[in-house]
């Protein structure tokens, strides 16, 4: 597979893990990989919840729809990250979101009980890997955490710039470029496109921030 071992060499579930060693887990896992055209559902949404997938190339996006039919994006995943680890560990009898390949992308799959259960052939890094797991779910809850700080803002302008200081600081910078167009954006954050666009034009005129496209610049 092209790509894949510096996928997996830089994803977190195989942290400590030489090539080597990778090669034989990844048999002993049963992993199984597959390519995934643009658009297309990877894992959706009432599917039984038993795996965890890794991207290797592409990204994806876990998507969550409403009654009605309004689209919500949880987060955007790129090659070495993983997906649905939570849902699966936690014994989840369906999927209550769906995985959405946003590039044409190959991902790996690995049944989750592969992992928590010990193997059978006692492997030395199988351990490691559990270890690594639960990082992961931890990780992803802060996460979580702080989608939650920034999408329970009252108006369509908190949650932009809450969300924009934050991505200018992971960045380390005040430029920086977003992985969402403007209407992955406005689903991210839970807004209604055309309100989002008007609060980034106010703001532009304001001299709060620079936009061209996804990248931005904060100006104070």
């Amino acid at each position: 597979m092209r790509n894949t071992p510096e996928a997996l060499r830089s994803c977190a579930l195989f942290d400590g893990v030489g090539d080597r060693e990778l090669t034989a887990m990844l048999g002993c896992l049963g992993a199984r990989t597959g390519k995934y055209a643009r658009g297309s559902v990877i894992l959706g949404e009432g599917d039984p919840a038993r795996e965890l997938g890794i991207v290797l190339s592409g990204s994806a996006q876990i998507v969550r729809v409403d009654y009605f039919g309004n689209r919500s994006i949880v987060t955007e995943i790129g090659p070495g990250q993983l997906f649905a680890e939570s849902f699966a560990c936690a014994g989840a009898e369906r999927m209550p979101v769906s995985v959405v390949a946003v590039r044409d992308s190959e991902v790996m799959l690995i049944d989750a009980r592969r992992i928590t259960v010990s193997c059978s052939n006692a492997c030395e890094f199988h351990s490691r890997m559990i270890f690594n797991l639960l990082k992961v779910v931890a990780r992803k809850n802060l996460f979580m955490d702080r989608k939650l700080e920034i999408t329970s803002r009252r108006t369509t302008r908190e949650k932009l710039m809450a969300y924009l200081t934050d991505q200018a600081r992971q960045a380390g910078s005040d430029r920086f470029v977003i992985p969402f167009d403007r209407q992955e954006l406005a689903d991210y954050l839970g807004v209604e496109r055309s309100g989002l666009s008007a609060e980034i034009g106010k703001l532009r005129r304001e001299g709060v921030l620079e936009s061209r496209q996804s990248e931005f610049t904060l100006l104070r």
